[in-house]
């Protein structure tokens, strides 16, 4: 029903690749419908290559934006598939992946992928523009891959400054800097120097909270025997690595360890009353407080991350009470930019959420975080279709067995 609507120009991130190399019955009836209304279907497949890639491509996945090394984009590009050359707020493929353009322009495209409000407030496609062209690549292969290749590969109805087309418009202010002056939108001026000028809107805010304020003994991990599987975060990227580590112990408990920047992970299904999923991670480099966010995809449930767990615990219950949002707290402090839409979204100015987001970021890095983005980089650690090992609210997943696994491994 959704993909036969003139507004839905295609199928977004079919994510599940191994769904697609299996060939369930479900994704490929979704794939098949896409097919039928004539709309691409987008692919999402980190690190697929030789034959399970081909394998995907076949079943008509036309685009990826996970490719993180040269040599896997020009393999799937061999497979009929276009490039979309992702720098976000976490995940950034840019400097690795735009020697393409000067040997497959017309296989490309550019996105973000998530990318904070803080970092939109500075630009978007613009700043990918300006630094492919000040690194010496043809001006038109460039904006051809920013504007005509998505058009016609999505069917969008955005105009092309063609006689009829909508009055689509973007004005700038030299071709090498590509500061944005204004914005025009069907030949309406929608912003101007950098500042909106379409109101916000304050409607009724969706949501659905149905989970309950947790208990920090709720968090507890008994000891047993073996080492504990840990997740380890990769810098700039969306994929983890499995690894396993002697488990820090007091008073028979499995304890956070600082000093070794092994921390606690909780998730914590929002949608009915459940037990929370309680594993460690490796990356995030706290030394006090807890971060947690319900912006985790992509079911969004709330996911926290901290060295203790009574800040895990306060952080966990502040988005509870405010029905979604990302928080940052310890013994003493809060700082919290709630989301109330879907627990997801705000109805404020954008920019004024870019702030508000930008405290909270920052005070997660008085706290010890080095990561770039520390709370995209969270978000995706319940993402259960990118290797290697994730966290659900049921527990542990490892993604190369699609399986979930035991915290303990013997």
């Amino acid at each position: 029903e959704l993909i036969n609507r003139p507004e839905i120009h295609y199928l977004a991130e079919m994510m599940n690749f191994p769904g697609v190399l299996a060939r369930d019955e479900e994704i490929m009836q979704k794939i098949q419908h896409s097919k039928n209304a004539g709309k691409p279907i987008d692919g999402h497949a980190p690190g697929l290559t030789g034959q399970a890639l081909k394998h995907y491509a076949s079943a008509g996945i036309t685009t990826d934006h996970e490719c993180c090394t040269i040599e896997e984009a020009k393999e799937k590009i061999d497979q009929g598939m276009k490039i979309l050359i992702r720098e976000g707020s976490a995940a950034r493929n840019f400097d690795s992946l735009i020697p393409l353009m000067a040997t497959n322009p017309t296989s490309l495209m550019f996105c973000s992928d998530d990318k904070h409000s803080d970092d939109l407030v500075i630009g978007h496609i613009n700043l990918l523009v300006k630094k492919a062209i000040g690194l010496g690549y043809e001006i038109f292969d460039v904006l051809r891959s920013a504007t005509l290749i998505p058009k016609i590969h999505y069917g969008l109805n955005n105009g092309l400054l063609q006689r009829g087309d909508p009055a689509d418009i973007v004005v700038v202010d030299n071709l090498q800097d590509f500061n944005v002056r204004e914005t025009y939108i069907d030949g309406v001026k929608v912003a101007v120097q950098g500042k909106t000028l379409l109101e916000s809107v304050k409607d009724d805010a969706p949501n659905r909270f149905y989970c309950k304020p947790v208990e920090s003994s709720q968090l507890k991990v008994k000891a047993q025997e073996g080492k504990i599987r840990v997740i380890e975060v990769v810098e700039g990227q969306l994929f983890t690595k499995a690894t396993v580590a002697a488990p820090t112990l007091e008073n028979g408990m499995v304890m956070p360890d600082t000093a070794r920047d092994i921390l606690k992970l909780v998730a914590l299904n929002r949608y009915g009353e459940s037990k929370p999923a309680v594993a460690f991670i490796k990356g995030f480099g706290l030394k006090d407080g807890a971060l947690a966010t319900t912006v985790a995809h992509d079911s969004h449930n709330i996911l926290a991350v901290g060295t203790n767990d009574d800040d895990i615990t306060t952080a966990i219950n502040l988005l509870i009470e405010n029905n979604g949002g990302i928080v940052t707290v310890n013994d003493h402090q809060q700082w919290l930019l709630p989301l109330p839409v879907a627990g997801i979204m705000t109805q404020n100015d954008g920019y004024h959420s870019a702030e508000m987001y930008k405290s909270v970021e920052m005070a997660a890095k008085r706290l010890g975080t080095s990561l770039k983005a520390p709370f995209m980089t969270l978000s995706f650690m319940a993402l259960l279709v990118i290797p290697e090992l994730k966290l659900s609210d049921l527990g542990l997943f490892d993604v190369s067995s699609f399986s979930l696994v035991p915290l303990f491994s013997r």
